[in-house]
């Protein structure tokens, strides 16, 4: 039994040999390079319907959806804030300052203390592209505030949606080695119970406003 336990040990590592060799490599690169791609890669559609779908798709999530010129953001950030009676929050380090209410007691995500997560009214980010089939945003560094806090607060720029997955994947090749987070809609899950709960894993209020460019 040892020697048959021996010989697949042998032959285990003489595969891993195997795939690591540089003829190998090569090998791997024009068989992916072979792989048929007949799914969609581009964009099919207007701008104002990859709009409309990202909108739509993320309702269907339960997630909070408005509209906003550029000019405008601060005001509806303010306006969102107080519907929920807060005050406070955690902001990304990419959010502009002049989008900030004047009256809102905010804290950059890299001062921020764990106390300061834990006791988080809202967080503020934006993100690095947005995918409309999906109706998912997709963050880049911003894992802790994309999870800690209850209700998340994302502001998407309209230049940042793109219809398809593999458009989202190509304008996020520079931050290939980065922390990306894709988000889907608030966190929710029925695993208990088969009874849907929400902020299980993550927010539980998902607020997405779209900038229009």
């Amino acid at each position: 039994m040892t020697e048959i336990h021996s010989a697949a040990r042998a032959a285990i590592f003489s595969r891993i040999r195997e795939a690591n060799s540089t003829i190998n490599a090569a090998m791997r690169t024009a068989g992916y390079q072979n792989i048929q791609r007949e799914y969609q890669q581009s964009a099919s559609m207007s701008r104002e319907t990859i709009v409309r779908t990202f909108a739509e798709r993320l309702h269907e999530y339960d997630a909070n959806v408005y509209e906003s010129t550029p000019t405008a953001v601060s005001s509806i950030i303010a306006q969102l804030l107080a519907a929920y009676g807060q005050r406070s929050a955690i902001v990304a380090k990419d959010v502009p300052r002049e989008w900030l209410p004047k009256d809102l007691n905010w804290k950059k995500e890299a001062e921020a203390s764990i106390g300061d997560f834990d006791k988080a009214e809202d967080a503020i980010i934006v993100c690095e592209t947005a995918i409309a089939h999906t109706g998912t945003i997709v963050l880049r560094d911003s894992r802790r505030l994309s999870l800690l806090p209850d209700r998340l607060l994302c502001v998407v720029r309209e230049r940042q949606i793109v219809e398809t997955v593999p458009e989202a994947i190509k304008r996020l090749q520079p931050f290939a080695a980065d922390a990306l987070t894709f988000i889907s809609g608030p966190s929710a899950t029925a695993d208990i119970e088969m009874t849907r709960i929400r902020g299980v894993h993550g927010p539980r209020i998902l607020d997405i406003i779209i900038v229009r460019d």
